[in-house]
């Protein structure tokens, strides 16, 4: 079932680890079912905020906004990159596991990645109204239930003592946070050769 573990995570993510980790692991099951459809969540709600609701700066009253083809362009490269990073880091993830796990080896990385994101897709949805204030309250949010079901799942699901656990999911924090720099020097990589965003008036 599509999206059937999203609910659970967020009232008894305690057993819901324990039922993902039951589950035959491939990705088909976990990112496919899952990611694809989560990730366009905040890619359409920013083409949406960027394009139709705009932003003002000073006191002139003028309302700026992106083109409809500049935000598709930038939208659509926004959730390729978002997929790729998921999978991406939950392959880390594997590789990473063979240090903490004793006995059991199975790779369920990109399932960990794929679920301890979805925080983080739902807040994106804050972007249909680029307000920076209401966006950062938004971010926070999902960035702190999103690390607090890293921490919590990390143990269960890859089967390690909550003492490696902590150190485990503490590292993959770690690769996350360089990841996201990585993607932000890529993003003014792309700017500098022209692939970038282009503004327009709202009346």
């Amino acid at each position: 079932m599509i999206l059937n573990h999203l609910w659970g995570l967020f009232t008894r993510p305690d057993q819901e680890w324990e039922a993902i980790r039951q589950e035959p692991n491939t990705v088909q099951r976990h990112f496919l079912t899952h990611t694809p459809f989560l990730a366009a969540l905040p890619a359409l709600a920013a083409y949406w905020g960027v394009t139709r609701v705009g932003w003002s700066f000073g006191e002139r009253g003028i309302i700026e906004a992106l083109t409809p083809a500049s935000a598709l362009q930038l939208c659509v490269m926004f959730y390729l990159a978002t997929l790729a990073g998921v999978f991406i880091l939950g392959k880390f993830i594997d590789f990473l596991s063979i240090t903490y796990q004793d006995e059991d080896h199975t790779p369920r990385g990109v399932a960990l990645a794929t679920y301890t994101s979805i925080p983080l897709f739902l807040a994106g949805i804050s972007a249909a109204y680029p307000n920076l204030w209401f966006m950062m309250f938004a971010a926070f949010a999902g960035l702190t239930y999103a690390v607090y079901l890293l921490y919590e799942g990390t143990p269960i699901l890859m089967k390690i003592p909550e003492g490696r656990g902590f150190m485990f999911a503490s590292s993959i924090v770690t690769i996350g946070l360089v990841m996201f720099v990585s993607l932000m020097a890529i993003t003014v990589i792309f700017w500098s050769v022209g692939v970038g965003p282009e503004y327009t008036t709202l009346n």
